[in-house]
């Protein structure tokens, strides 16, 4: 996979040294995302913590809503496998959250592990379409900021 293309809001603060045309970027259509009645409370959560500062950074659309479920779908079964991690190492100790021994007597990695480390890509991976994270939001060259002041702070090379 090359790499992803970079915003028309970047090409024009770098300059346009080649002169080639720079393509104008659809405006995302306005309205917030309603949120899904399927989200469990932990998925609900961390929807209503991040959709507004989302939105303010221009990011995100009411199109976006399933895609912004999904999110918060690997959000919440991070969080819950976390949970039953804890809940395991305070009932049996540190090894008890880390192995798991199988009806042959055979010690394996603790399949919640392998849950909540897929949960968190899928949630990493899915972020970063929506800026979520510092590098993300460096690619996607928006200020995470509520807009109060100028709309060019925080963009790459710009003064701040």
């Amino acid at each position: 996979m090359g790499r992803q293309k970079k915003p028309a809001v970047l090409k024009v603060l770098e300059g346009n040294p080649g002169k080639k045309r720079i393509p104008t970027e659809p405006i995302p259509p306005e309205g917030v995302p309603t949120l899904p009645e399927f989200l469990d409370d932990y998925a609900k959560t961390e929807w209503n913590r991040i959709v507004d500062g989302l939105y303010a950074m221009k990011v995100l659309a009411e199109i976006d809503q399933q895609v912004l479920a999904a999110y918060c779908t690997a959000y919440s079964r991070w969080r819950h496998a976390e949970d039953e991690l804890q809940k395991l190492t305070a009932k049996g100790g540190v090894i008890a959250g880390l192995v798991h021994k199988t009806i042959s007597g055979n010690y394996i990695q603790q399949p919640l592990i392998g849950i909540a480390n897929k949960a968190a890509g899928d949630m990493v991976k899915i972020a970063s379409e929506f800026g979520i994270g510092a590098a993300a939001r460096a690619k996607l060259g928006v200020d995470p900021g509520k807009g109060k002041e100028s709309k060019f702070k925080g963009l790459i090379g710009g003064k701040k």
